[in-house]
């Protein structure tokens, strides 16, 4: 296995590889504050409801291949590896890396029960209940822990819960993807779109937080722009929300 310990605060795009996805702005604005309310539950309107409420029907379609590949070169992941994807939802990119990958111990920890009850069929047994700021392993537990879109929806201490959990269960070797902005602009379409995410920051102050937390891992932005009330992202994909 590669040593990334030295690779201290990387950015990395691991979804570079993934479709990206345009958004209607325009229809996610009609009953925001209703919809966030629904999503925030991370029950059926979120994964499989309509998509001013989240996904908009979250079904496997091998997108997650790609980046599960990715994932494999990045971190030099062999059989037996043991990874965590943290925030799996529905585990297909649990399902990717253990087809990508055989033999490789992939494992995902989701808040969400129905998403968990509705989890690809082969992922059985390796998807479990839990917060992302409260890992249930020991220390250097995995030697990849991955957190895509997931941490940002806690707040600024929990955050900072997550990130230490992330680098003490897999130590220089986790990999976190964050919402971020970089001007008032971005910053109003994020407060229009996201529905679930408490802590959106500008990338620099991302940074800080990382640094407060110890994390040393690898990170990427979800940064969002917008033309006539059509979203397009910048460093995430169709994947996520």
């Amino acid at each position: 296995m590669e040593n990334l310990t030295d690779r201290s605060m990387q950015r990395f795009d691991l979804l570079q590889a993934s479709s990206k996805v345009i958004r209607n702005l325009a229809e996610r604005r009609q009953n925001k504050e209703a919809n966030r309310r629904l999503a925030l539950q991370f029950g059926q309107e979120y994964f499989d409801g309509p998509r001013e409420q989240g996904y908009g029907g979250y079904r496997y379609d091998g997108r997650w291949r790609a980046v599960a590949q990715r994932a494999i070169e990045y971190f030099g992941l062999r059989p037996n590896d043991r990874i965590l994807d943290i925030g799996c939802a529905k585990g297909f990119f649990v399902k990717d890396l253990i087809d990508t990958l055989p033999g490789i111990q992939a494992y995902g920890l989701d808040i969400s029960e129905y998403a968990l009850t509705h989890s690809h069929p082969d992922t059985k047994g390796r998807l479990y209940r839990g917060s992302c700021d409260a890992l249930p392993h020991p220390d250097g537990f995995f030697a990849a822990a991955f957190a895509i879109n997931t941490i940002h929806n806690l707040d600024h201490a929990g955050c900072l819960r997550a990130l230490r959990e992330i680098e003490r269960v897999a130590p220089g070797r986790g990999f976190v993807q964050v919402d971020a902005y970089r001007n008032d602009e971005e910053l109003q379409i994020f407060e229009d779109w996201v529905l679930t995410a408490r802590t959106y920051c500008k990338p620099e102050e991302w940074l800080t937080l990382f640094e407060e937390a110890g994390y040393t891992g690898a990170y990427y932005w979800t940064i969002l722009e917008v033309d006539s009330n059509l979203i397009r992202e910048i460093g995430s994909s169709a994947l996520t929300r």
